[in-house]
């Protein structure tokens, strides 16, 4: 359990995403809350801020990229909109966006110091032998997330067989926040990445 002197986790996932707010439906909002917590509690994370964006750049927090990918997505369902004639569901987009790397919460134990943690779950949640993005549907799932909002948070190729308009503006978001940062952390691209240090990637 989290230290006394920690904000209990459902303020910190409030005040880390302002962008509930874009959510209409106030069930899927606290749903969206639910799994973070969730997430922070299993991965017995102390501050949802503590969580990188990646095992290997901890400069950039988990917190920073989903916000970028939930900004990107929503100017992306305005020129959709706008110039284009579709109608994505917003608050698909916007939860599936913030829910889809809850998953790190899991995953990336392994990969900081305990300085940020207590007491992570590691027998049951906490491991990175589950992809995030696995773990992630696994948690939206749990907390009763619809299915429109579970099937577009696996964003690695071939995961869902079908994707829908608001699981591809949920991915082309991701690699487009991807992109800038491993390009400013470590001046490579998201694809580069990938090949390199991704544990989704076939070794073999």
């Amino acid at each position: 359990m989290p230290q006394t002197s920690t904000p209990p986790y459902a303020s910190q996932v409030r005040d880390a995403y302002p962008e509930l707010d874009h959510i209409e439906s106030e069930t899927l909002r606290e749903r969206v809350i639910e799994a973070w917590v969730l997430g922070l509690q299993r991965g017995g994370w102390q501050d949802i801020e503590d969580i990188p964006y990646a095992w290997n750049i901890h400069d950039v927090s988990n917190v920073e990229h989903v916000r970028g990918v939930t900004k990107i997505a929503l100017a992306a369902v305005e020129v959709q909109r706008e110039l284009h004639g579709a109608d994505p569901d917003t608050d698909v987009v916007v939860a599936a966006c913030l829910l889809h790397d809850v998953g790190k919460c899991y995953e990336y134990t392994d990969h900081v110091d305990d300085g940020p943690l207590v007491e992570p779950d590691r027998d049951t949640y906490a491991t990175e032998v589950i992809p995030h993005s696995i773990s992630g549907y696994a948690l939206a799932h749990e907390v009763g997330c619809p299915i429109a909002v579970q099937r577009a948070i696996p964003h690695f190729l071939g995961e869902i067989p079908q994707r829908t308009l608001e699981a591809e503006l949920v991915k082309s978001a991701n690699s487009a926040s991807s992109n800038a940062i491993t390009q400013a952390a470590m001046g490579i691209t998201l694809e580069a990445w990938i090949r390199k240090y991704s544990q989704t990637q076939d070794s073999q």
